[in-house]
């Protein structure tokens, strides 16, 4: 038999319900409190990053950056004794091109259409010189015959002129005259005949020289329609150079519709197989550094090939670059091994140049390294928090350490999250801290 609540009584219950809900809640955060507060333990945050420590060979690198260059090339200039050179054709910049395929254009126009006025000049005097040769020899025809002729009469005249004996005395002086008469016919008309020999091969040898003349200009501007495409002298990638027509501030690569004088370069083809980095090497890195090394090769178009050669060579002076601050470097070139058809002259990247290898060695990130007390520690990870683990640095390079002191496996942490820990509790004011063994 249930005994029925007054509604007075119904309402206490359920605060006293709430209030001891409460304080439950409170007890828990408390607890929890007391747990992060109690010394030596510390809860890591779930994406602490770390990393684990490696055995293996250790490379000891030096690094510098650089581009590629070609180290044999050859230059497209423009054609001599060509003028009005305008760029109707180029190939595209980076081509990769063979021998002999074709890389610029000009317009052709003009030389095409004066090549037609050179050769109807030509044909001309081509024209005169066989009508003036034929005359000379018409001439000489004529003037050997009416040689002959008076020839003939001289003879004749000489006939008479022995009859002078049979005949009467004014006869025979009549035939002496007219022989003598004759005569001076056949010197006159031998004159003559040597003159126009020599007028007639006077003529023809000008006439020769204006038609030589027409025909070598019309074989000069064959040659310089010929010169209206340049081609490839050798194979590679070209690589098309500026003009400075307009000035050193607006210089551009040659393109279409540019002029061009006589004798520029226009382009240069670099040889693929010539490819070698060319890197700048700091002072303090000198030292460190000498021919024949082994080096890695990272371009920037390819990170995920490294190209392995050799150190080839490092100039013996430092080069003064046009960068600002300005600063003074050695320069360094080594070969890339393999070719690859991908690469191109000015790709840039990092050249690791290996110093030194180091065997069985534990390596970590170099950021995984941190300074306690003036000595180098790592920060493992463990149930309490991180703890500082002392290390000897073995070597060093710009993105891993070679370490003593820890074993392979070990998980090290990359930030030191004491540091970042003792900033905040500054900042906040609060009291509490992390505490690492």
């Amino acid at each position: 038999m249930r005994i029925p609540v007054p509604g007075i009584l119904r309402r206490w219950r359920r605060e006293i319900a709430l209030w001891l809900g409460a304080l439950l809640s409170l007890g828990g955060a408390a607890a929890v409190a007391l747990t992060m507060l109690r010394p030596g333990t510390a809860t890591l945050p779930s994406n602490l990053p770390v990393a684990t420590a490696r055995k293996g060979e250790f490379l000891v690198i030096v690094s510098c950056r650089g581009e590629l260059v070609a180290s044999r090339s050859a230059q497209i200039t423009a054609p001599l004794n060509v003028p009005n050179l305008q760029i109707v054709w180029l190939a595209p910049q980076g081509t990769a091109v063979k021998q002999g395929d074709p890389v610029v254009r000009f317009d052709a126009s003009g030389a095409k259409r004066q090549l037609q006025e050179k050769q109807a000049a030509f044909e001309q005097a081509q024209a005169s010189l066989d009508q003036a040769i034929a005359q000379a020899r018409i001439t000489a025809e004529q003037d050997k015959l009416e040689l002959a002729s008076l020839r003939l009469s001289v003879e004749k005249a000489k006939l008479e002129a022995s009859k002078k004996e049979i005949v009467s005395a004014i006869q025979g002086e009549e035939n002496r005259i007219d022989l003598s008469l004759v005569e001076q016919k056949l010197k006159v008309q031998q004159a003559a005949a040597d003159l126009n020999a020599v007028s007639s091969k006077s003529k023809i040898a000008s006439l020769v020289t204006q038609r030589d003349k027409a025909k070598s200009e019309v074989d000069v501007t064959r040659y310089r329609i010929s010169q209206m495409e340049l081609s490839s002298p050798a194979t590679g990638v070209v690589n098309f150079l500026m003009n400075y027509s307009q000035g050193w501030m607006n210089a551009k690569p040659f393109a279409r519709g540019d002029n061009v004088w006589p004798g520029s370069a226009i382009a240069e083809i670099p040889e693929l197989e010539s490819l070698q980095f060319k890197g700048k090497t700091e002072e303090i890195d000198r030292g460190r550094i000498k021919v024949g090394q082994d080096v890695k090769a990272v371009l920037d178009p390819f990170p995920e090939k490294a190209f392995v050669g050799k150190l080839e060579g490092i100039s013996a002076l430092t080069e003064q670059t046009f960068e600002w601050p300005p600063s003074r470097n050695f320069r360094a070139f080594a070969s890339l091994g393999q070719p690859d058809n991908r690469l191109r002259p000015g790709m840039n990247g990092r050249l690791d140049v290996i110093v030194d290898r180091i065997q069985n060695a534990i390596s970590v990130p170099a950021k995984a390294v941190f300074a306690r007390g003036g000595r180098p520690v790592v920060l493992v990870p463990g149930k309490e928090g991180l703890k500082p683990v002392k290390v000897e640095v073995v070597a060093r390079n710009p993105d891993e350490v070679a370490v003593r002191g820890i074993g392979e496996g070990t998980q090290v942490a990359l930030v030191e999250e004491l540091a970042d820990t003792e900033k905040k509790r500054g900042k906040t004011g609060n009291s509490f801290e992390v505490r690492t063994k």
